[in-house]
């Protein structure tokens, strides 16, 4: 489900806390998702009271980046895309035929976007070494994307396949930087070919980054998946508004990563015609003089030169003191026919 469509980069939407509490600008977003050509738009589905305790004390105050002096409770009532919204934004979006999922960040969450079928679930950095949660969704067995942000190989290890085991027939990594917004320093994209070469399955990437060129590079180590926050034009404020693509961003971001992706070309060696038309400008060997019948070839009478009308050079000193099947004239290019009558290979 999460395949690349018409030999290009799956891109995922992610709407996150970015509708600010109305579900018009939620709409908005998923409007722009599909006019900017996103593959699919992605929701995130919690409810505050299990994501955090409603307790105010420094161990609950977020001390530093980009939601500092935020009491976790409260970041996430901020943040939540209410429940009884989901409803109406999964029509919404199937309306304007854009494909729609979410992150669930709990087992009671998982149950609840059961009901209203949603197709595949992504698996958040944070929630990533969740067991429990991993289990669950796994049994739905729907396609799932879990994101790596945090984790190390043994984590990833366990986590894929405790999904296997539990019945995810069909699962997506993303590389992931857990920084908000990540800096151009923070990436390791090499990390996306150790994924591929471990788990020989689709790997993607997250992207809290604001340099499109970091999604590029991904695409030219492997990435088949981007996730992208968007905003919508003009958005004065947000929680993920400083690391989302805003407007028709979103727009030049998916031509982007088209172009990146259009770059790596086929899965075997292939050159182009509009480049092998210039084939003519290779050297080729030349009678640099009138060539009798019988007569032995030799540096005073071939040359190697441009255009490349004739035989390859690679064939000039299998040639040399061999005798001529016929007459050659001056500035004529020797063919294939004189390999085929000296029994050359």
């Amino acid at each position: 489900m999460f395949d690349k469509k018409n030999n290009k980069p799956f891109l995922i939407a992610e709407i996150s806390s970015n509708h600010n509490g109305k579900i018009n600008n939620a709409k908005k977003l998923i409007d722009l998702a599909k006019i900017s050509g996103a593959n699919a738009v992605k929701l995130q589905t919690f409810t505050p009271e299990k994501m955090s305790l409603k307790i105010k004390s420094d161990l609950f105050k977020i001390k530093e980046g980009n939601w500092k002096n935020y009491y976790l409770y409260e970041l996430y009532q901020k943040a939540q895309t209410p429940l009884i919204w989901h409803k109406t934004l999964f029509a919404h979006a199937r309306k304007r035929k854009i494909l729609i999922f979410s992150t669930p960040f709990d087992e009671d969450s998982v149950d609840f976007l059961e009901k209203i079928n949603c197709p595949m679930y992504k698996i958040s950095s944070f929630e990533m070494t969740d067991i429990p949660l991993i289990k669950k969704v796994a049994s739905t067995k729907k396609p799932m994307i879990i994101s790596t942000g945090l984790s190390n190989l043994k984590e990833i290890d366990y986590t894929f396949s405790i999904a296997k085991k539990y019945g995810a027939k069909k699962i997506a990594l993303l590389y992931c930087v857990s920084n908000y917004p990540a800096k151009t320093s923070d990436f390791n994209l090499n990390n996306i070919r150790i994924l591929k070469e471990r788990y020989k399955c689709t790997i993607g990437l997250s992207d809290h980054s604001n340099d499109n060129e970091i999604a590029q590079n991904a695409i030219s180590c492997g990435a088949e998946i981007i996730e992208k926050h968007v905003a919508l034009e003009n958005q004065k404020s947000g929680l993920d508004l400083n690391f989302s693509a805003k407007g028709l961003e979103l727009k030049v971001f998916r031509e982007k990563i088209d172009k990146a992706y259009s770059l790596l070309g086929k899965k075997f060696f292939y050159r182009t015609k509009s480049e092998l038309k210039n084939i003519k400008f290779r050297r080729s060997i030349f009678a640099r003089k009138d060539i009798e019948k019988n007569e032995k070839f030799c540096s005073k009478n071939i040359v190697r030169v441009r255009p490349g009308f004739g035989l390859p050079p690679i064939y000039y000193e299998k040639l040399l003191n061999k005798k001529s099947p016929f007459k050659i004239k001056k500035g004529q290019p020797l063919k294939n026919i004189i390999l085929k009558k000296l029994k050359i290979k």
